[in-house]
């Protein structure tokens, strides 16, 4: 569902763009509002939510998928953890939809998807690794990973259940937001995926905004 933000660009208390192949980790307290902002088109950015009073519960794309009976998330979407309570909620979107099923790339997944000379190309799971340990003060270790959320990528999902990796649907300037319902610290790898035609073989930046409300 599209829904535009009534919130300004003047008014945000943070913003900073993320280079293709960078992370962003920061925590947003209850009630705080993040856009992310698919700057040229078509990026994928691989995102993680975790708790901030206890890491071991997150996203649970199982829980959310089950509560909002919908493969996609867009507007209006609460996106649940694993204890099943809401940990934010989608409160605009002018891409439309986002996947939580096709998971983030790695050298692993590289090698099977793609060939095995891809397996050392550069990996969201890399840049979530990098995240951590450049972060210790998070509490969140290589355990903690779990399910992501792809915003601004298209995995259509087949008649027989097959997950497909398509052109994306996003387009310059595209954003969703997300209200914090509880302390929650957020994880993203601005994917670097050159393989896959999603973002056109041509990962791209991402910027952040940050409200209070």
């Amino acid at each position: 569902m599209i829904k535009q933000s009534f919130r300004e660009t003047s008014h945000a208390i943070d913003r900073q763009v993320v280079d293709a192949g960078d992370y962003y980790l920061a925590r947003l307290e209850d009630g705080q509002t993040l856009r992310i902002v698919d700057l040229k088109g078509n990026q994928a950015a691989d995102t993680l939510f975790y708790a901030a009073e206890d890491p071991a519960e997150h996203y649970s794309a199982v829980n959310t998928l089950r509560e909002q009976r919908n493969l996609y998330l867009t507007a209006g979407s609460d996106l649940m953890s694993n204890e099943n309570r809401v940990m934010l909620s989608i409160v605009a979107d002018t891409c439309g939809r986002h996947d939580t099923l096709g998971g983030a790339c790695s050298t692993e997944s590289n090698t099977v998807r793609y060939d095995l000379e891809k397996r050392c190309m550069h990996a969201c799971r890399d840049s979530w690794m990098l995240a951590l340990a450049e972060h210790p003060e998070y509490g969140i270790s290589k355990r903690d990973i779990a399910h992501n959320i792809n915003f601004f990528m298209n995995v259509p999902v087949t008649e027989e259940g097959d997950l497909t990796f398509a052109d994306g649907i996003s387009a310059p300037g595209k954003y969703v937001e997300l209200t914090a319902r509880m302390d929650v610290i957020v994880l993203i790898s601005n994917c670097p995926q050159l393989n896959n035609p999603c973002n056109g073989y041509d990962p791209t930046p991402i910027e952040l905004l940050t409200w209070n409300q």
